[in-house]
């Protein structure tokens, strides 16, 4: 289903937070470039009792909001906002749905499908969906996360859906994968013959993933404190960070190739041990400057629910034998940043050291946000006459991907997602192999968590996390990349 003949988009939680900052802007950045067809339809739907005048006046505030000033066209937009209709819907019952399907209108030329909901609700959902003929084969689904807490509820989920709708027309989001940076990590690693006979674990020491977030809980609090650091950040954006990384070269660039190597990958995860795994949760401190609360003051009761991890992984496979994957992801933390760290092995031989020169070994560092760059630290030796010895250090070879590509357009992670949703192109989409493998990786870990009686451990905001969480790596003679 690449034809890209789809006549209509159905938004599901279109009154939403999701979609009045990701959604909304997204699919009018696609109107204003021309990039979806003239005629496709949005409707949108939710619990709210709202007319299709109400919604389009929603979504204009929104986009007056969250669009950037100079993609505010009033042509555009009034153009845009014209395509948006609006059904109400109680997703719970089934009653609503014929009336749904009479609002979205004719299909059989193909729609897509947006569905972000509770997990509870996917099931009747589904139901609803197939019993107002809006499960056909012409139709597909795009799932937005949380697909469950764990592999069981995970696999409920994906059997109501695969019950109406085959494994080709389902479209499970992670929007990490939509990211630029991230889709570059691939052409680094396949379109440049430098770096793929070192990426493995004859070059490589060990490798970094850091997802770090300054935020608390930013009206996320039942959710949140349902699911936790592991469930929210590592299930699903770090472990497909970490299949990007340690794949191996996919034979073609598509969805099949691709993602059969990213599920050997996650396959092949060695189980956690207690010692390799560290949970935490912040404390009051400061970031930026500012007085914050504790995670208990901030939910407003205590809590035991982990907003800090931290674990070494490995790769059982000939590639990565003996290469840890340092994980770490958490809130309050110092800093906003996404990266990935490859730190390479230092050289067999130092052949300066008799002229008073240290080695470092190199690092290649590829920041996902808040910037976009992909740096190499390089040995290099200072300008001198060498008479008191050489003296090397690091310095960087930089790649800005904003610098380099700045008359291209910078896109959001949903728009490339919404545009693949709407032609039916799953490359940048999720398997189900891929979901379970990263759900028995995660539910293992919360087992050791149980039968161990870890707890988290405080860490002040605004730092890295607790001691251990530091201890983990330096424990190895290695140290993270702060």
């Amino acid at each position: 289903m690449t034809d890209g003949s789809c006549s209509a988009l159905l938004l599901f939680g279109a009154t939403g937070d999701l979609a009045r900052r990701m959604l909304l802007p997204s699919l009018y950045a696609l109107h204003e470039d021309d990039l979806i067809r003239s005629g496709l339809r949005i409707v949108g739907t939710a619990r709210s009792e709202i007319d299709d005048e109400g919604f389009r006046v929603m979504a204009k505030a929104a986009l007056d909001e969250f669009l950037p000033p100079d993609r505010k066209d009033d042509a555009k937009l009034k153009s845009f906002l014209q395509r948006l209709s609006y059904q109400a819907l109680d997703a719970s019952t089934i009653d609503g749905f014929d009336d749904l399907a009479k609002k979205v209108g004719d299909t059989t030329k193909g729609m897509s499908i947006f569905l972000s909901t509770a997990p509870f609700l996917f099931e009747p959902t589904i139901e609803g969906l197939r019993h107002s003929g809006l499960a056909h084969e012409k139709v597909r689904i795009g799932l937005e996360k949380p697909l469950g807490e764990d592999l069981d509820s995970s696999a409920v989920i994906n059997d109501a859906v695969g019950s109406a709708f085959s494994e080709d027309r389902i479209f499970r989001i992670d929007h990490y994968l939509g990211k630029e940076t991230v889709q570059n990590l691939m052409a680094l690693r396949f379109a440049n013959m430098m770096f793929e006979p070192l990426w493995n674990a004859h070059g490589i020491d060990h490798v970094q993933i850091t997802i770090s977030e300054t935020v608390g809980l930013e009206g996320r609090k039942g959710f949140y404190d349902d699911t936790g650091a592991l469930r929210d950040m590592v299930q699903n954006h770090m472990l497909q960070l970490v299949a990007l990384t340690a794949m191996e070269p996919p034979a073609e660039f598509d969805a099949t190739s691709i993602r059969d190597e990213k599920v050997k990958v996650l396959r092949a995860l060695r189980p956690v041990k207690a010692e390799e795994m560290v949970r935490g949760q912040y404390g009051a401190g400061a970031v930026k400057g500012a007085s914050v609360a504790s995670y208990a003051d901030d939910l407003g009761e205590p809590s035991g629910t982990e907003t800090f991890v931290a674990l070494r992984a490995h790769i059982d496979n000939w590639r990565w034998q003996g290469v840890p994957f340092y994980l770490r992801t958490g809130k309050r933390m110092a800093e906003r940043r996404s990266e990935i760290v490859i730190q390479f092995k230092e050289v067999p031989h130092n052949i300066f050291a008799k002229r008073g020169a240290k080695l470092r070994a190199n690092r290649l560092v590829i920041r996902l946000q808040p910037e976009e760059y992909v740096r190499l630290q390089v040995m290099a030796k200072e300008p001198s006459l060498d008479r008191e010895g050489i003296l090397l250090r690091e310095v960087p070879l930089d790649l800005s991907l904003t610098q380099a590509f700045a008359k291209a357009r910078r896109r959001i992670a949903y728009e490339r997602l919404l545009l693949d949703l709407i032609e039916g192109e799953q490359t940048l989409f999720v398997r189900r192999d891929e979901v379970e493998a990263q759900w028995r990786w995660v539910d293992a870990i919360r087992k050791v968590w149980r039968e161990e009686d870890i707890d988290t451990k405080s860490y002040a905001a605004g730092t890295w996390g607790p001691n251990a969480g530091i201890a983990l790596t330096e424990r190895d003679g290695r140290s993270w990349n702060d």
